[in-house]
């Protein structure tokens, strides 16, 4: 079974920055890709950005590409989402989800995605 852990999020104000993190633990995998996903009050969930464990490529949202950078740390398990220049439309519930069928390029559709955390808070103040 697979567990993945988020934590790092917390209540922050609008220019800001948080680093959320995810640590996987369980199943060993040969190839696959881990994301983030959030989902704000009242919206659908949706993607926010992906990355591949073998080959390292990325994938953001449009929403967030040049504030927010996605990294791993093969040796811990751990991928990590480092959230700078936060607007109050960033404030959701950040999901981390472990994608199994994705290998060299991540993928950004929910439906694909395996394995999901419990979810972690973030909200940035105006």
């Amino acid at each position: 079974q697979v567990q993945l852990v988020e934590s790092g999020g917390g209540l922050v104000q609008a220019g800001g920055s948080l680093r959320l993190s995810c640590a996987a633990s369980g199943r060993t995998f040969i190839s696959y890709a881990m994301g983030w996903f959030r989902q704000a009050p009242g919206k659908e969930r949706e993607f926010v950005a992906a990355i591949s464990w073998s080959s390292g490529n990325t994938y953001y949202a449009d929403s967030v590409k040049g504030r927010f950078t996605i990294s791993k740390d093969n040796a811990k398990n751990t991928v990590y989402l480092q959230m700078n220049s936060l607007k109050p439309e960033d404030t959701a519930i950040y999901y981390c989800a472990l994608d199994m069928g994705s290998d060299y390029y991540p993928r950004e559709f929910e439906y694909l995605y395996d394995y999901w955390g419990q979810g972690t808070q973030v909200t940035v103040s105006a």
